[in-house]
This record gives structure tokens, sequence and C-alpha cells, in this order.
């Protein structure tokens, strides 16, 4: 582990925590924070050692307070600061003295308001001092398995009428990093992984980045054994350079999915006055993602939905598509996104054709099927039906990957389709998507079950090919560069663990 990793590091996995503006008022953000590390360290997730700091207390839940850092008599690794912005430098002076090795502003009042100079003064004491620093005007980080949790938003909340609901849920441990200018987007992205049962490996805030960017935690998850996948929200890009030369050597070995807010004048405009961010061209963007590997989404659901493909299937090795279905319209929506994203939809080989007519004649599939592409088994279809057709187009080396749409509701078919789809998708090394439309309880339990089977299931067919073009997009990239079979063979000797 090379030191600047190691120094990271520190920011995921702390031996000592002090949590500056730590308070008994439970409405205030520092009292959050606190509270997170003093629950999980009860819980036995979080192994390291908790400082509350607050000159006007003597002890918070139960863990003596300090009136400032260099009171402490311990070590400290990782000091968090939660107080307002014009007492941030002296906190950092107090840090430099202890041999702090980490910091994280969550405090806003910085460049983000244009005061440039207050900004430039923290990260003066920084460097002399050799503190690395997260922010500020930043969530900071969660880590699902240490229990480090600096997001200061409560995971509950009591309604008027006295209900208590989730508010703010902590995803379990999964293998997506989050990486985001944004914490509210941020935010909103663990919300949504944890409604949809889909777990991460860390979530970093950013903020102003006035220290630590975007290219220096792409290097650090490049050597993250839990993460898989990220997940990267950009206003701007600093040290572009830089980004570039980390990201080409990251997506070798993991892919990244990133959206770009900013992309019309406006939008830079706003991104401004929110983080201080120079936007810049969004062609520029286009072409730096392109060049790297990066996988660009253009709204929400696209980035969750090609990080869940890319964490869940292989990359494909080229862009020709067959596509199962049971209802001839959403097969026919399918082919229409996948070729407007690129793919192709070709009709299957003679050999394939003839596979099909053989199972026509053995009263396999119905008479009235068609299988061109896409393979429409009509509202008649069961499970075996699936298992059958799905065989077939894996078989097929002209076939790059599979989309499965089986709509629950015609009569024949049975759940236990699902289990039969994965089975013969576990034989072959062709990514599969599978698509159920509906919100009821059995289309939710159907998509739950192929993603539980490690199959990506989507609400929409639309959902599905942009998925699809995710795993075609990193897997053409893969092998233009020479990566593919290695990326293939660790990918595999992972998914056996």
């Amino acid at each position: 582990m090379d030191l600047s990793i190691k120094q990271l590091n520190t920011f995921f996995t702390p031996c000592s925590v002090a949590v500056v503006g730590a308070t008994k008022k439970i409405n205030k953000a520092g009292h959050v924070i606190f509270k997170n590390f003093a629950d999980n360290k009860r819980r036995g997730l979080f192994k390291g050692e908790i400082f509350p700091v607050n000159p006007h207390e003597e002890s918070i839940l139960g863990f003596p307070c300090y009136p400032s850092l260099i009171k402490i008599p311990e070590e400290i690794e990782l000091v968090i600061t939660v107080v307002p912005a014009r007492i941030v430098p002296q906190i950092m002076e107090d840090a430099a003295a202890k041999r702090v090795k980490t910091v994280v502003i969550i405090s806003s009042g910085f460049s983000e308001i244009g005061k440039h100079e207050l900004e430039n003064k923290i990260v003066f004491i920084a460097k002399k001092a050799g503190i690395r620093i997260l922010g500020p005007n930043c969530l900071g980080v969660y880590d699902s398995r240490t229990g480090v949790d600096m997001l200061f938003l409560p995971e509950t909340k009591i309604l008027t009428t006295g209900e208590e609901v989730i508010a703010t849920p902590r995803p379990l441990p999964g293998n997506m990093a989050i990486v985001t200018q944004s914490g509210a987007f941020g935010v909103a992205a663990l919300d949504y992984l944890a409604g949809r049962q889909i777990g991460v490996s860390k979530f970093v805030s950013f903020g102003n980045k006035c220290d630590v960017n975007e290219a220096e935690m792409l290097h650090y998850l490049l050597h993250d054994n839990h993460t898989k996948v990220i997940l990267l929200y950009v206003e701007d890009i600093k040290s572009g350079r830089q980004f570039m030369e980390i990201a080409k050597k990251v997506t070798q070995k993991k892919p990244i999915i990133a959206i770009k807010a900013g992309k019309t004048a406006p939008g830079a405009r706003a991104a401004a006055s929110h983080t201080g961010a120079m936007a810049g061209s969004d062609q520029i963007y286009d072409a730096v993602f392109e060049q790297t590997g990066i996988i660009r989404a253009h709204d929400m659901e696209e980035f969750f939905d090609a990080g869940k493909a890319l964490a869940m299937q292989p990359p494909a090795s080229g862009k020709n598509i067959g596509i199962i279905t049971s209802a001839g319209g959403p097969g026919i929506m399918t082919v229409d996104e996948c070729v407007l994203n690129g793919l192709n939809v070709k009709k299957f080989s003679k050999s394939t054709i003839k596979k099909f007519d053989r199972l026509k004649e053995e009263g396999k599939i119905p008479k009235f099927a068609t299988y061109l592409n896409p393979v429409d088994v009509t509202g008649s279809v069961t499970s075996e039906m699936f298992e059958y057709t799905t065989e077939i187009l894996f078989q097929d080396p002209e076939i790059h990957g599979l989309i499965v749409l089986g709509l629950h509701h015609t009569p024949a078919i049975q759940e236990d389709y699902i289990d039969k789809v994965a089975a013969v998708a576990s034989k072959y090394n062709k990514p599969i998507v599978a698509c159920d439309i509906g919100e009821t309880e059995m289309a939710l339990h159907t998509r739950f079950r192929f993603d539980k089977l490690g199959i990506p299931a989507y609400p929409s067919p639309e959902d599905a090919a942009r998925a699809m073009n995710a795993l075609v997009k990193y897997g053409v990239y893969l092998k233009k560069k020479g990566y593919l079979q290695e990326y293939m063979k660790n990918f595999l000797e992972n998914k056996k663990k």
C-alpha cells in the first residue's frame, strides 16, 4: 500500500476519531454524526476510539467531552468538523499540533459562497502539516463495513402524526462505491440503492474538493477489494490530466459510471453557486469519458441501472443482442431502444433458426411463436419455454448478450422460470438482463428474485436495453484496449467466491 493510499484509508478505517462540534442537541448535525459513531461502536461495528469535542459539554452519549482537540490525551487519526466556517482555521491549527492525518470538513461557508481566502487558509495549514482534507461543504464518508458514518441525516424521522419512518437508510455492504461532488445527490443514491436492496462498499462526498479530489479517490478505490464498480457524480473535474491518467488505469479493472451535471449554461451556473464548480464544455467531458472508458449516464435511472448491471454481469464482447419475450409490444420497444443506443438486433443465424424450428416441431414452443429476433414465445409461454429458448441463444456464437422479458401476467408461467433461466445463464460467460413490467407484488418479487440470482432485472424495456448497452460499451472498450480477457478472468473468479 503506497503512502497516499494509506493516508486516504484513514478516512474509512481510522483508529481514532474526534468530532468537533458534537452536541447533545438532537436536531444538530454534530449530534447525529457523533451518535452514528457511538451507536456503531456499541454494536461492535466501529472498532476505533471516539472523542466528542465541545467546550460547553462535559459528556455526550456517555463519552467524556473535551473542550478542544489539543486537550484530548490520545492520538487522533481523523477529525470531523461540524462548526461555523470562521472557526475551522483554528481547528486545523489544533489538528496540526495533534499530528492528525486526515480532516473532514462538513461545514459550509467557503468558496461556494465566494470565501476563497478562508478556504485557501485551511488548505495552507493542512499542506504545511501533511494533513489531507475532504470537503469543505460535504457529507464526508460512509463505509458499510467499518462503521464510519459521517452522514448528518438521521436514519428515521418522526412524522407529525407521531409515527416513526425510515428517512435516510444506510445500505447493506455491497460492491458499488459512490463518489459524489453533491452530498444531497449522494444521499438520494444511498436511499435509492437501499430501497432496491442493493449494497454499497463506500460512499464519499467531496463538496468543494479543496484538497482530495476525484482522481485520488478513484486511485484509492482501484485498490479497494470490496469495490467492483464505481458510481461517479461530478459537476466539474479538477486536475484533468491526472484524472484521465488514473481513470484509464481504473477502467482496465473496474467500470466507472459517471453522471455529469451542469450540461447546460443555466446548469453550469447553478453548479458554480453550489460547490464553486467551473463546469467547462460538455463536449469536452464527453470526449474525456470516451477516451478513458468511463460510461456516461444521462439521467439518474440510467446511472443506477448501469451500475447494477456491471456489478452483477460480465461485459459483452460485442454489440449483437438476442431478445426473448412473452409479449410482442414490449419486445418491439426493447428492439427500438437497443438500436437507438447503437446495438445490433440482427436476424438470427440459419443454425439458430433451425433449432427453433425443431422446438416448434417437437411442440416445445407454440406453433405461432416467432423467432427471427426477438423470440416471441407469446402469452402461452411456460417456464420450460424460457429455459429452451435461453439455452439456444446462449449457444449462438454470434449473440453477445441476452435480454429476457418474462411478463408475469400470463396464466401458464410460474415463478420457477426465473430459476431455470438463471441455471442456464450460469453455464455461460455472456451477459443477460431481465425485465418484468409492473409494480404489484408479483412484479417486485420477479425482479427481486432475478437480482438475488445475479441477473439484473428492470421495470421497463428501455431500462433493460440501456443496462445492456452499458455492458456492451464497457466490453467493447476493454476488448479494444486488450483488457477484456483479464477482466473476464477476474470477474469470474470473484463470482465464485
